[in-house]
């Protein structure tokens, strides 16, 4: 898997996703079934460091289509310095492409 890390270029659509969206690379875990469970993440911080982020508290999991792409949306908490951060992961499935939706 790439290390695509950066901004997303590309504006939502109508019903599309809002908020600050940006490339996350993420390790996860696929059962036999084919269900992805996000188990750690890595995202560059304003300062151009790699920060992972490996406690992470899915709370539910959606498949949607945006603009004809089918992707899987995982609502979650994240721990971050001790804090925890509500953020959105969208897995876009034909693309094997993670990014991270900050609300």
């Amino acid at each position: 898997m790439a290390f695509g890390i950066g901004m997303n270029s590309r504006g939502a659509d109508a019903g599309g996703v809002r908020g600050i969206q940006r490339e996350i690379a993420c390790e996860c875990w696929f059962t036999s079934t084919g269900k992805a469970t996000p188990l750690m993440l890595k995202i560059q911080d304003e300062d151009g460091e790699i920060q992972t982020i490996r406690e992470i508290i899915v709370h539910s999991q959606e498949k949607k289509t945006y603009a004809g792409v089918p992707s899987i949306e995982y609502d979650c908490t994240l721990a971050l310095h001790g804090r925890g951060i509500r953020a959105w992961l969208i897995y876009y499935q034909a693309e094997s492409r993670w990014v991270i939706n900050f609300r």
